[in-house]
């Protein structure tokens, strides 16, 4: 057996020997050191009793706290502190005189800053510990310091924290530990690592800033022991701008979904931290209302068909450019960036080559301007997201001296693909936009047009937010008689589905009119068509108001299903809304609709809308409601024709701001 000095370098181990049943029957020096506890006061006691309760004791001894177990786990001095140990548990086999044998257990522990130096591999992890340029620290449960290495050590001047046996809910005034420990009590609670949380202090005349991650430390038996941090200190640092500047291009990206606003913000992202002037080149078929991206080509006299997306530079008006956005980009043949298409691998040029013989020769234009504004390293990166190349990202430096470095070539390629992915994501958003969109405005009514007794006029105004397109619709439909039906509709959902589901639905309506149905006997039908044939109507439900109007009565009839009423504008210029039974959406199943007839005399103005142009983020219903009150007044009186009047109500209730819901809005006025 070695020694037991040599089993952990130096550091002697404690040892104790258990019976069976959990009792302490052998008691080392060591032992009593570690635990302050002498051999005559634990002999005969059970193991358990050293372990710290938590709240599932039972006659001071945890249930199945006589077992052995090996790995971290704690243990409570005699002076009531509690101790992280490294234990290890083997089979012990001891016999008495009499022959019989007795099933026991060595154990020992070691404190676990202690680091076992026993093989080359602990001599290799406590060197790598100890010197790593990381500052790392273990807390236990009270949130004291029991561990740190050096690179902790030399923060401990600006946050003294970094002290064996320091709490972090000791007071140190200029800083505030609060949402570590909030942070660090969490992780306890929940085992769950916290990455990359940023704090910062002001101590001793020192300004820090740390991106700090927590991560849960468990026992043996499952129960936290406490957690180790890792701390990443960024102040005045090179890699804390490159942190700051992925984190907000992270934002920036995320808040668009349009592919100029994308790569304009790479540009301006790059710009000065990583370069002196940015640009980002695209292909036309990734630019809104174009064909889907064909895979680009360049040859020897010819290159693919480009457009500027983005550009930003130190110097104002961009001198270094010479294209403004959205126009042509000319991409010479054997330059880095045809290559960079070629072979979709950045190109790092520290020291740009504009020697006679080069590509520039090509390019006398862009020779020029180099020369010109002292461009002398080059950076060319291609944006590649799914297997496509959705342009070109070039950052070159003028007024920084100092060459490109690899480092940052890492973080143009990290700025690249994110913008990359993004752009990814907005080409598909505004194809599919576009499609849903085309086909919305397909299926509406092209030929709108009233009776000589019924003006009519309508508006669509597709969402502007990125769930797209949806599915209102409003339709005018002569019937026999001289009399109109008026409707309006919206469709559960957004983009292409919602659009088809619209179309089926108008389609439905249209023929249960020609049928001459009642207006609740004609939600009904539609109800039932839309329960039964779900795979024809691939939408959760919709809402809509089917209104008749009768010239020989000047009798309207209407019924709802789940639609907001519609607005009356009288010949006096009153604003009213019916009230009108509600009725349940269409799709739910249930039919419940009823029919209410009203008097429109000659003049009445009569508006059927969809809730996008009433409900919004900042209003409710009812405000809504008041705001189309107030705009169809004004409207009316200032207005000659129905088409005036409805502009005028979109742009008063609209105006410049993106719409964030689909609106329909159709509008009828009564004539003699």
């Amino acid at each position: 057996m070695k020694a037991a000095g040599s089993l952990h370098g130096g550091a002697t181990p404690a040892v104790a020997v258990v019976d069976g049943v959990g009792t302490v029957i052998g008691w080392t020096q060591a032992a009593e050191e570690l635990t302050g506890y002498p051999a005559a006061d634990i002999l005969g006691r059970p193991i358990g009793s050293l372990l710290p309760p938590d709240g599932h004791d039972r006659d001071g001894e945890r249930p199945g706290a006589h077992l052995p177990r090996t790995g971290l786990t704690e243990i409570r001095r005699r002076d009531g502190e509690v101790v992280i140990v490294r234990a290890e548990a083997a089979p012990l086999t001891l016999g008495d005189d009499a022959g019989s044998r007795q099933e026991s257990w060595l154990v020992s522990a070691i404190p676990a800053t202690t680091t076992d130096r026993s093989t080359a591999t602990g001599a290799l992890l406590e060197s790598l510990i100890s010197s790593f340029p990381v500052a790392l620290a273990i807390w236990d449960k009270n949130l004291r310091c029991v561990w740190f290495n050096k690179a902790a050590e030399q923060l401990s001047d600006g946050y003294p924290y970094y002290r064996i046996g320091r709490s972090l809910t000791e007071v140190i005034a200029g800083i505030d530990t609060e949402a570590v420990q909030a942070a660090m009590r969490e992780v306890l609670a929940g085992s769950r690592p916290t990455i990359d949380r940023e704090a910062r202090w002001s101590h001793g005349g020192q300004e820090r800033a740390l991106s700090i991650s927590l991560l849960p430390l468990e026992g043996a038996d499952g129960r936290p022991l406490g957690v180790c941090s890792v701390a990443l200190d960024f102040s005045n640092s090179k890699a804390r701008d490159h942190l700051d500047l992925l984190r907000e291009a992270g934002v920036r990206f995320g808040s668009t979904l349009d592919v100029m606003k994308i790569a304009q913000a790479l540009a301006e992202l790059a710009v000065p931290v990583l370069a002196d002037y940015v640009t980002v080149d695209v292909p036309e078929a990734v630019l809104p209302g174009t064909e889907p991206l064909q895979r680009l080509a360049a040859t020897e006299i010819s290159g693919p068909v480009f457009r500027r997306a983005g550009v930003a530079s130190v110097h104002d008006g961009a001198l270094e450019s010479l294209r403004e956005r959205k126009e042509t980009v000319f991409m010479p043949p054997r330059s880095p960036f045809t290559e960079v298409l070629r072979s979709r691998r950045p190109h790092l040029e520290r020291v740009l080559d504009t020697s006679p013989g080069t590509w520039l020769d090509l390019d006398p234009d862009r020779a020029r301007t180099i020369h010109a504004t002292g461009m002398h390293s080059l950076i060319v990166i291609p944006l590649e997201a799914h297997g496509d190349v959705l342009g070109v990202a070039t950052f070159a430096r003028t007024s920084n001296p100092v060459p490109f470095t690899r480092d940052d070539l890492l973080l143009a390629e990290e700025l690249a693909t994110r913008a990359a992915l993004s752009l990814d994501n907005a080409r598909q958003y505004t194809r599919e936009r576009l499609t849903a969109l085309t086909l919305q405005r397909d299926l509406l009514p092209h030929d709108l047009c009233g009776s000589g007794t019924v003006e009519v006029a309508a508006r669509y105004l597709p969402s502007d937010t990125h769930e797209g397109v949806g599915g209102d619709w409003y339709d005018a439909i002569h019937l026999p008689g001289g009399r109109i039906a008026l409707v309006v509709g919206d469709v559960t959902g957004h983009g292409i589905n919602a659009a088809a589901t619209m179309g089926r639905l108008r389609t439905a309506v249209r023929t249960l009119a020609y049928l001459d149905l009642p207006p609740d006997e004609l939600l009904t039908h539609l109800d039932h068509l839309m329960t039964k044939d779900a795979r024809g109507f691939d939408a959760t439900g919709a809402t809509c108001l089917y209104a008749v109007y009768d010239p020989q009565t000047s009798r309207c009839t209407m019924a709802a299903a789940g639609h907001p009423p519609p607005a009356i504008v009288t010949p006096s210029g009153d604003v009213t809304f019916p009230s009108l039974p509600t009725g349940t959406p269409i799709g739910v199943g249930l039919g419940t609709f009823q029919s209410h007839d009203l008097h429109l005399p000659a003049g009445t103005l009569l508006a059927l809308y969809t809730d996008g142009l009433i409900e919004s983020r900042q209003a409710d219903l009812d405000t809504g409601m008041a705001r189309l009150s107030d705009a169809l007044a004004h409207a009316a009186r200032q207005s000659a024709t129905l088409e005036h009047v409805c502009t005028a109500v979109i742009g008063s209730i609209v105006g410049d701001a993106p719409a964030e819901d689909d609106i329909a809005l159709l509008m009828a006025r009564i004539q003699a």
